[in-house]
């Protein structure tokens, strides 16, 4: 039986997940949620693995959300558990270690756009469409969207696109810095992995803490944030790959970091 998340390890230093639901537009079922769940934690502590790309089966759907169907036959208990899983899912994704790129393939909507927002960096290709309709069901965005958000996009934006539970294609969503990179739909994957290519090249705690001082230090008041920074810093000087990097430059060559 196929999986409903493909973890695919075949690259080296790169790891892609892909929700495989396509039938159901990928939508996050308890099943689903839980399988994440169980790659985000293999991945978490693998050092072998310098980025990820995460990514919906088929050419319709990222990921439409929560599972509408499932839920309706849930008690308000379950609802609650339920959409407390999805928040925590999503914010292990932005907790992981490593770089994470969010290959938009299609529809991303509610808790599929949240999910994204998750992400370091976003591609979609040029028929995805995407937004937090959560007010036109009654509710609010649930699973990070009003906090994650306002922070990638400002403010204001981000309260016409929620209050109006407006849907953008993907020009808008690049227009807005939603979105880096519109893709042709049979390139998003390779797209996806030229980029996650030249992170992985690069040293990965090095990296690592980039990442780490970027997320804590956008929390922060400035001074704060280059304190973060410092610290970053400092995790780099010693490393084994700091010098491959000044021999690499000296000798003109292309560095190659082992993450020591």
């Amino acid at each position: 039986m196929t999986s409903i998340i493909n973890l695919n390890r075949d690259i080296p230093a790169i790891a892609i997940i892909t929700m495989n639901r396509p039938e159901a537009a990928n939508a996050l079922s308890l099943t689903m949620l839980h399988g994440l769940s169980d790659v985000l934690n293999e991945l978490q502590s693998d050092d072998s693995v310098r980025c990820v790309i995460l990514t919906g089966a088929g050419d319709k759907a990222f990921c439409a959300g929560a599972d509408l169907k499932e839920r309706a036959g849930m008690n308000e208990t379950e609802v609650t558990q339920t959409v407390k899983l999805i928040g925590d899912t999503i914010s292990n994704v932005e907790k992981l270690p490593q770089p994470v790129i969010a290959a938009i393939n299609g529809a991303a909507f509610g808790g599929g756009l949240e999910l994204a927002l998750a992400c370091d960096i976003r591609l979609a290709t040029k028929t995805a469409k995407m937004g937090l309709t959560e007010t036109s069901l009654g509710i609010i965005p649930g699973a990070g969207g009003t906090q994650r958000l306002p922070r990638i996009i400002g403010t204001a934006k981000a309260k016409e696109l929620i209050f109006t539970a407006k849907r953008i294609d993907a020009f808008e969503a690049e227009r807005i810095g939603l979105i880096s990179t519109i893709s042709d739909n049979n390139q998003l994957l390779n797209e996806a992995l030229s980029l996650a290519n030249e992170i992985a090249r690069n040293a990965p705690i090095a990296v690592q803490a980039a990442k780490k001082a970027i997320n804590q230090g956008i929390e922060s008041d400035l001074k704060t944030g280059l304190e973060i920074e410092e610290i970053g810093y400092r995790k780099t000087l010693h490393t084994s790959d700091r010098l491959e990097g000044l021999n690499a430059f000296k000798e003109k060559r292309k560095p190659v970091f082992t993450g020591e």
